[in-house]
Order: C-alpha cells, then structure tokens, then sequence
C-alpha cells in the first residue's frame, strides 16, 4: 500500500492542493484503504506532533521578529549599514546584505527580512538610480541569510527532527552565514565595477566613527560580560551590569542600532552559557523587542500589538499545521519502511559521503522548487537521517546543508515565497523577478559548496563551545 500512501500525496499536490492539507489526506487515505486502524489515528498523530516543548519557540520568534518590524527598528538598522557600508562603490547593494546580516539576527525567518528591510531597500536603490532588477536580485539573495545566521526558525524544526542541538545549530549558522555575506558582497563590487557605479553618501569620519564606535560596543559586551564572570561576578549580576552600560551608551550618545543589533549577542550569549534554552531564548527576544518598542524607542503603541499578535498567530497557524500534517505522513513513512528502503537504494549505489551530498544537494534543491521549507525538512529528515547515520556525516554540518538548500528553493517559482513577497514590494511580474534573481544563484551556489564539501566552516564554533 506504500504506493497509494505516495501516489495520493503527488497526485493531490499536482492538484494544487495545500501541501499540509495533501499529506494529512495521503494518510487518511493509506489507514482508510489498509483498514488496519482507525482514521482517528490521523488526528492523535497530529495532535502529539505538535506538543512539542522546543516547538513552543517557534511563535515566539514569529513575534520578536513581527515586534522589530512594526516598531521601526528595520530603519535604524538600515541607516546603521548606511553609515558603515555605504559610502562603497555600489553602496546601497551593500548596505542591503550587511542590513540583512543584522536582520537575521532578529527574525529568523527569510520571510520577514524580505518583507521588513525589502521595502525600505529597494524603494531607496530605486530612488537613487539603481536598476530594478538589480535591487530585486540582491534583497532575494540577502534574505536567504535570515534562516542561516542565528536564531532561525528552520533549525528549530530540524532540531526537533533529527534529535540534535539546536544550540549548537545556532552557532553552526554564524561563520557560513559571514561566508555567504561576504561572497554576495564581492558580487555586489563586481557589478559596481562593471557597471561603473559611485558610492551613495560622501565618506565622513565622524559618521564612520559613530558606526565602528556601535559596533565596537556589540562586539565588547560579550567579551566584557566575559571578564566579569571570570572575575567572579555572576552571570545575572554581570549581564544586569552590561544592559545598564548598554541603556546609558545608547541614551547619552543616540546610538540607533546599538541594542537591536544586541539581540543575538543575548540569545547566543544565553544559550551557549546555558541560562536558557531556545525556547526560553525566543521568550527573552520578544520581551527584547517590547522592552525597545514600548519603552525605550516608544515607536510601538499598544494599539499596534493587536495588529502584531493577530499577524503572529496567522503564521505560527499555518506553520504547526504543516508540522502536525508532516508528523503523521512522517510515521507512515517510517512504519511503512520507505525511510529503510530509501538508505538501503542509496546505500547500494554509493557509500562515499562526498557523492551522497552532492545527490542529497541535488534533491533538497529539487524538492525546495515545490515544497515550503518547514514541510520539506520534516519530510526529507526522517528519509535521509539513516543514510548520513550510517555514512557518519555530522548532522549538525547537514542540517546547515539541508536548510541552505531549501533557503535557495524560496527563490525558484512555483513555490518560492520570497519571489513572491518581492514581486509584490517591488510591483514587478513573477517572471521579471524571476530572471532578476538568477545570476544571484551564483554566489549562493558557490556557497552552498563550500558549506558541503568544507565542513568545518558550520562545526568549528559549535565543537569550540560544546
């Protein structure tokens, strides 16, 4: 009957039937022709899917990263990447990776960062001249930054799946996510060379004093809070210490993007000190977020949380409900030996890693042109995680593979959300988003191999903090 399991699946997304929706009817389908349990089964399954203790981050995330968009922090941390990059050839282009950088910090979501920095971004490369194609491509290529840089929702899902540290995925995701900023940045340069392009503000020193004076202050907190500790401070007397330095820097020098960007300092400081879990690290952002909103910027109003909350249950809906679908189409998989017979037929044809991760590359780019990234990785985890167990593959090192692979998957219709929302910020035809977004898959794909075949670039912050 596995064939009427998979058959019913692709049959009714060839349909143009919802993704979650086609894998919770797949299996309806399987138990009722089988009849060997009863259709209830479907529901429990969903149901246990979802009562997950690290799954409780994911709303929260949604929220902080929703709480930073309506209170305006997107504009300080634009105008933060303006002073520091902007002032290059081709400046604005930078200042839309370096704005992304920042952003992913805060969202976690390729989603969010498209929609969030992309409106200010390509409405300020439009009115300065530069091509709308252009500025289409690069604000699509510096989103697939958000889910890869941490906190990132994709690796929460992961975790949970593949049973591993999403501590240790957070960190994984730092120095890759520097690597592919860097590479978009020297296709940025290229094209401002090629195409003769100036800067976009006039170099000032005090302007470029006041941005490396910020991020001097980011970067020396941790290292500060670090001293303390060894000292011998406690941690919650030496981080209550650095916030009240943090707060008087920020009130006496206007510092604008100083405690936005502290954001995964805190979160990745937290965690790998063990003071909080994810989860508890996603609750500690979103009161971040409405201690900056409501309190010390005052850009966010009460009223706007309504808005902000009904946004937040919107997608954290559509979110576990994909989760609760994948958890029941998952087990049948597994009850039904897919998962086996998949890493046997692999295992027969190659026991080489290297070879493996090209086709597992091959078919995690594949399958993110057609399915949403959450249930991709819940599909794809339970059929590949026996194959790297017994090729010995870190899954920590996968899991960055699998996510930047799907991040790519975002920009490729019919499924691409983030071709989508673009098209839409941009007023342009999915077709011309389309082909803007193209000769930006070279620097992602250049990426991408470096992240597989190099994978020492994901494990050598998580094995140096764990």
């Amino acid at each position: 009957m596995t064939p009427a399991l998979l058959g019913s699946f692709l049959g009714m997304m060839a349909g143009g039937v919802p993704v979650a929706i086609a894998m919770a009817g797949s299996a309806l389908v399987y138990i009722w022709l089988t009849g060997e349990l009863p259709p209830s089964v479907v529901v429990h399954r969903m149901i246990s899917g979802i009562d997950s203790f690290p799954l409780l981050a994911v709303p929260f995330f949604i929220l902080a990263g929703n709480l930073m968009n309506n209170a305006g922090i997107t504009n300080r941390i634009y105008n933060f990447a303006l002073s520091l990059v902007g002032w290059l050839k081709g400046g604005l282009g930078h200042v839309n990776i370096l704005g992304s950088v920042i952003f992913a910090g805060m969202s976690g979501t390729a989603i969010a960062d498209a929609a969030g920095l992309g409106t200010i971004e390509i409405k300020a490369m439009r009115d300065h001249g530069y091509d709308l194609g252009f500025s289409v491509g690069v604000t699509a290529a510096s989103a697939t930054l958000g889910p890869i840089i941490p906190p990132s929702l994709p690796f929460v899902i992961y975790g949970m799946m593949a049973n591993v540290s999403v501590g240790q995925l957070f960190l994984a995701g730092i120095v890759p996510g520097a690597v592919m900023a860097l590479l978009m940045m020297g296709t940025v340069a290229y094209y401002a060379h090629k195409y003769g392009w100036g800067s976009d503000i006039r170099f000032e020193w005090h302007r470029m004093g006041k941005a490396f004076l910020e991020l001097g202050i980011v970067i020396g907190f941790p290292l500060a809070l670090w001293v303390a500790i060894r000292l011998g401070a406690g941690f919650n007397v030496a981080i209550g210490i650095g916030l009240l330095l943090l707060l008087a820097a920020d009130w006496k020098w206007r510092f604008d993007a100083v405690l936005p960007i502290m954001t995964p300092v805190l979160l990745i400081g937290g965690m790998t000190t063990g003071v909080f879990t994810p989860t508890e690290g996603a609750i500690a952002a979103c009161v971040w977020a409405l201690f900056l909103g409501l309190v010390w910027y005052r850009t966010l109003k009460w009223r706007m949380l309504v808005k902000v909350s009904m946004d937040t249950i919107e997608t954290t809906a559509t979110v576990l409900f994909i989760v609760a679908a994948a958890s029941i189409f998952g087990w049948l998989l597994t009850a039904t030996r897919v998962t086996d017979m998949v890493a046997e037929w692999v295992l027969a044809f190659t026991h080489t890693p290297w070879v493996f991760l090209l086709l597992a590359n091959l078919l995690m780019l594949f399958v993110g042109c057609f399915l949403e990234p959450t249930a991709a990785i819940l599909i794809l985890v339970p059929v590949l995680m026996p194959v790297i167990q017994q090729l010995h593959i870190d899954p920590v090192h996968f899991g960055l593979v699998m996510v930047l692979n799907l991040m790519i998957g975002l920009l490729h219709p019919p499924m691409g959300m983030v071709l989508f929302v673009l098209a839409r910020v941009a007023n342009l035809s999915i077709e011309k988003t389309t082909m803007a977004i193209v000769p930006w898959l070279v620097p992602l794909l250049f990426s991408l191999i470096l992240i597989t075949y190099v994978p020492q670039i994901s494990l050598w912050l998580p094995k140096a903090f764990f």
